[in-house]
């Protein structure tokens, strides 16, 4: 290796790394500000502009666009003719190129980005130089992160940079442009019109582009699908957001399996959606929490929550929001529960230790991060690339996807939580200080039911769950028939659900059931008629004025 060109906007690790080559005998050429920061680092630095003849020009938009920066990096050294067309013209190869592009995705986030300072952050010669590298990627090893430093200078160490790796590194590089351009056509897409007129203001950008781009990036294959008969891989965001599921580490079990990850995505964010100065416990079934608790200390929101359902919990996905400790553990072993993931923000190391003996459970450690309290922003108000997959919102995905024949349906996050203070109580009878903190668990807990939801709730536990019924009677009797056959009482329970009742008749059955108090979002033609059952019932009723379906 001869000659490495280095131009990076991320300069970590850059003046060690151009040290080190430079011990190895490596020729240095550089642009702009990389140059003068290798030059005060006392390093020996060619300007690319001595090698091309002609100097950076209109405010740097042109650097490295010339036959001799990309002759040296598209030649092919095994076609004589192109070593011949090099010699004619006075151009040497380029044996190593060390780039990273200008930070759109940083520029287009900050709040006073004008359309024209988005423009300026659109880099032509990196992305330029990359390609040409990464496509003769036999002759040339091309760098896009600083990550990559260690193993390319230990291997030129070694005498080369091994052809396995140059390909692995022109991989990164294509996966990367194809990530670069897609945040500008996202950016670009959605400008509403005009703003081409007004490129130093703040364009207002829709909530969805015209052309939407995202990338991902495969971790692991799985063993198979919702069904044995279906392949299925697990995809990562670019960034995930900090709390979600995506940032598990895996301490022990086999691997996870495409419903694994499913369930445990459902439980994760219901019990994360609760204030974390009280320990929460979540078990979910087949996507469906069938059991919700809080309680004084982690075993005890786990056995309240075990205790609402304890047969639909056998093999399902226990989450807390508390690290998981020894008694939790003595606790499922004295249940007899089978817990086919456990995830939590912790585990102690007792519990560790006693959960070794079971190598098929699966133990994820994810950083818990509250979900705020607020509707998420609009995909316009994000950021570049990063922010189509990850909201401002700390804790949560900005946006959902559903993929349906043909296409994507888009959505913004279901990030609402509804204060008590946003409720509107409907009914003469005034819910009581208990009974509206029972209504607003029972609403956070219906929020990730799937619809219809019917939700019975008391002293911070879930009494009795009916979920994905074509009918809200069936769901509510579903849900009366669990709690009957857990030994549950309903009477003066308060009940959540998760759309309006339509007519009376459901709001009848959950108070046969022996609800006290419901809450809904209301906004039914028939609000009046359900108000006056209410009324009639002698119930309390709010209103949200919020609807949670899930399907």
């Amino acid at each position: 290796m001869k000659t490495a060109l280095i131009s990076v906007s991320d300069k970590t690790g850059i003046v060690e790394f151009a040290r080190d080559l430079a011990s190895l005998g490596v020729r240095l050429l550089s642009t702009g500000g990389t140059a003068r920061l290798l030059a005060d680092a006392g390093l020996n630095v060619t300007e690319v502009a001595q090698v091309t003849g002609s100097p950076e020009m209109l405010d740097g938009r042109v650097k490295t666009l010339h036959p001799h920066i990309h002759g040296g990096l598209l030649a092919r050294r095994d076609l004589p003719e192109h070593m011949a067309a090099l010699q004619t013209h006075g151009i040497a190869t380029i044996d190593l190129l060390i780039v990273n592009l200008y930070p759109f995705a940083k520029a287009t986030a900050r709040a006073g980005c004008t359309l024209e300072d988005a423009i300026e952050n659109i880099d032509v010669g990196g992305p330029a130089m990359l390609r040409a590298a990464a496509k003769n990627w036999g002759d040339v090893a091309v760098v896009i992160e600083p990550a990559d430093y260690a193993q390319v200078l230990a291997e030129l160490r070694a005498g080369a940079v091994q052809r396995s790796t140059r390909f692995r590194l022109a991989k990164k590089v294509f996966a990367h442009t194809a990530a670069y351009d897609g945040m500008i056509s996202n950016y670009l897409g959605a400008l509403q019109p005009g703003a081409e007129d007004r490129a130093d203001a703040v364009p207002v950008r829709d909530a969805y582009p015209a052309v939407f781009s995202l990338q991902l990036t495969k971790t692991q294959d799985l063993r198979y699908g919702e069904n044995p008969h279906q392949s299925a891989a697990f995809y990562r965001d670019a960034q995930p957001v900090p709390g979600t599921l995506a940032g598990w580490a895996q301490l022990q079990g086999k691997a996870l399996s495409y419903n694994n990850i499913a369930d445990a995505d459902a439980a994760w964010e219901c019990v994360k959606s609760f204030d974390p100065a009280v320990p929460a416990c979540v078990i979910v079934k087949h996507a469906n929490p069938c059991g919700v608790a809080v309680g004084t200390s982690a075993v005890d929101a786990y056995l309240k929550a075990l205790r609402a359902d304890a047969t639909s919990a056998y093999g399902g996905i226990l989450a807390l929001n508390r690290p998981l400790d020894a008694e939790v553990v003595a606790a499922i072993n004295s249940n007899k529960q089978f817990v086919e993931v456990a995830i939590a923000p912790a585990f102690t190391p007792e519990a560790r230790a006693l959960l070794a003996a079971k190598q098929n459970l699966r133990l994820l450690e994810v950083p818990l991060v509250q979900v705020a309290n607020s509707h998420a922003n609009s995909v316009a108000n994000s950021g570049a690339n990063s922010g189509l997959n990850s909201g401002p919102n700390s804790g949560m995905n900005l946006l959902d996807f559903k993929r349906v024949g043909g296409g994507v349906l888009l959505q913004s996050q279901d990030s609402k939580n509804v204060a008590p203070t946003e409720v509107r109580v409907v009914s003469r009878l005034m819910p009581t200080a208990a009974q509206m903190e029972d209504l607003m668990f029972a609403w956070k807990v219906a929020k990730f039911v799937k619809s219809n939801a019917i939700v019975f709730c008391g002293g911070g536990m879930t009494l009795g769950v009916g979920a994905g019924q074509m009918s809200r009677i069936y769901s509510a009797q579903i849900a009366a028939i669990k709690a009957a056959n857990a030994g549950l009482s309903l009477q003066g329970s308060a009940v959540a659900s998760d759309a309006f009742f339509p007519f009376r008749d459901g709001l009848d059955v959950v108070i046969d059931a022996g609800a006290g108090c419901v809450i809904q979002p209301g906004g039914s033609l028939r609000d009046d008629e359900v108000i006056a059952a209410a009324d009639e019932r002698g119930i309390a009723m709010v209103f949200t004025g919020t609807r949670h379906f899930r399907h």
